[in-house]
C-alpha cells in the first residue's frame, strides 16, 4: 500500500488580518463599537458592584417607580425568567423593593430604596463621564445623526417583529 504524500505545511503567522469587507456593514461596526464601549463601561461600573444589566434595571426602576417586573423585562428587552435573577440581586443588595400589586397579587411593583437612589446618582454620574470620554471629538450634530440612525434601526426591527 502506497503512503500518500504529506499535506504541504500551511504558512502560519498571518501578519495582518483585513476586516475591510465586514467594516462596510453597519451592524459589524456597531458591534465593534459596542465591544469597546462595553469593556470600558464594565470597568466604570465595577466599583459600584454593578454590571450593565443590573445598572440598566436600577436606572429604569429609579426613573419609573412602581413599574412591574413584566414592564421592566419589556423595557430591557429580555425574557422575564432572566429578569428574576437581576431583580433578586438588586433586592438582596437592598437597592430595590418589590411590593405586591393590590389588583394583581401575582405581580410586583418595583421601587428603589434610599440606598438604590444613592447608588443610582453615583453610577449615573460615572457612566455620564464614561460616555463623555468616549464621545470626545464627536460634535453634537454628528452625535444626533448617529443616535437617529440607531433609533431608526431599532424601529425597523420592531416593525419586522
Amino acid at each position: 500500500m502506497k503512503k500518500s504524500a504529506p499535506e504541504p505545511a500551511l504558512e502560519t503567522g498571518v501578519h495582518s488580518i483585513s476586516d475591510r469587507t465586514l467594516r462596510a456593514f453597519y451592524g459589524y461596526q456597531m458591534k465593534r463599537t459596542f465591544n469597546a464601549i462595553q469593556s470600558d463601561l464594565n470597568r466604570t461600573l465595577k466599583p459600584f458592584d454593578l454590571r450593565m444589566l443590573t445598572y440598566t434595571a436600577l436606572v429604569l426602576v429609579v426613573d419609573n417607580p412602581g413599574l412591574s417586573q413584566a414592564q421592566l423585562a419589556e423595557a430591557m428587552d429580555i425574557e422575564r425568567p432572566n429578569l428574576v435573577v437581576i431583580v433578586d440581586e438588586l433586592e438582596r443588595r437592598e437597592l430595590i423593593i418589590r411590593d405586591r400589586l393590590p389588583k394583581d397579587r401575582r405581580a410586583y411593583a418595583l421601587k428603589a430604596t434610599l440606598a438604590g437612589r444613592r447608588l443610582y446618582e453615583k453610577s449615573v454620574a460615572a457612566v455620564s463621564a464614561h460616555e463623555k470620554a468616549f464621545l470626545q471629538g464627536v460634535d453634537a450634530e454628528a452625535f444626533a445623526v448617529a443616535m437617529n440612525v440607531m433609533q431608526r434601526v431599532e424601529k425597523n426591527r420592531q416593525r419586522q417583529s
